[in-house]
């Protein structure tokens, strides 16, 4: 099996966030999937075969299926690019229709994806105090502009926004606790981030329902981000940027493209380095 290992979302060639990508006639039986993503150990491995006029792709953490992964089809788009050449593929999910464009860039690559439709609402008054305790948060350490809600762009992720960048950089919680809390309240990640100006972002994303503490970039996050600041009015301008992964060592960037349409897709695009094939 050709599995490719990309990282997404790189700093020039640097950082991002890595990825496996398998790309073959047609998809492998769901537990050889999982079993493939588990030995490559990543946040995400996609796996994508031709369907009609586009790819079908299916996306697995380390333990579960995951309905959308953003950093893992940045990378799928870098792998397209290399493959087919430079263009737009149409990108058929378990839930949703979406594309990515990509691009080589000189001995490197670009990739920007369209995000399944968004949608958020407030977080209830039980899952806010139970994230606040997890993380060991108080409320004066939550950016009331930005209060704490569920973010969907085809999946579910917690936007918890801290007042400082300090407390970003403080981020710890319990595994175990992390896992049961986002499994049983059908998260994907909690995305912890802090707001340095309207337009540029910096987060940590804790993925413990993937059997991962943290994901140094999250493209799915970014993209239910931006669209629960379009849904808040928020004065972003059209487009915000996000630094991910440099508490980790592993600097990201992300942008996002907000069309004014609430509920609209999002346009999450970044650069992708190869790392190497197996």
């Amino acid at each position: 099996m050709d599995i490719r290992r990309i990282a997404a979302f790189s700093d020039q060639e640097q950082g991002g966030n890595p990825a496996g990508v398998v790309i073959g006639d047609a998809l492998p039986e769901p537990s050889v999937m999982q079993s493939v993503a588990a030995e490559v150990g990543f946040s995400e491995t996609a796996f994508a075969a031709p369907q009609g006029e586009g790819w079908r792709v299916r996306y697995f953490s380390p333990e579960s299926e995951v309905p959308f992964c953003g950093h893992a089809t940045i990378a799928l788009g870098a792998a397209l690019a290399m493959d087919n050449g430079d263009g737009v593929y149409p990108l058929h999910l378990n839930a949703a229709e979406i594309s990515v464009e990509g691009r080589r860039n000189g001995a490197g690559f670009s990739a920007a994806l369209q995000s399944p439709p968004t949608q958020s609402r407030p977080a209830e008054e039980a899952l806010l105090a139970e994230a606040k305790a997890l993380f060991g948060l108080a409320d004066a350490d939550l950016d009331a502009r930005i209060p704490v809600a569920v973010a969907e762009a085809g999946a579910t992720h917690l936007v918890l926004a801290l007042t400082n960048r300090a407390l970003l950089a403080a981020m710890d919680y319990d595994f175990k606790a992390g896992q049961d809390f986002m499994n049983r309240h059908g998260l994907v990640t909690v995305s912890l981030v802090y707001a340095e100006t309207p337009t540029l972002f910096h987060a940590r994303n804790a993925f413990a329902s993937g059997g991962v503490f943290e994901d140094p970039a999250t493209g799915a996050a970014a993209a239910a981000l931006a669209g629960y600041l379009r849904d808040l009015d928020w004065p972003h301008g059209g487009a915000i940027d996000i630094v991910q992964g440099e508490d980790m060592g592993m600097l990201s960037r992300l942008n996002a493209q907000i069309p004014a349409e609430k509920g609209a897709s999002i346009r999450v695009s970044g650069a992708a380095r190869l790392m190497d094939k197996s």
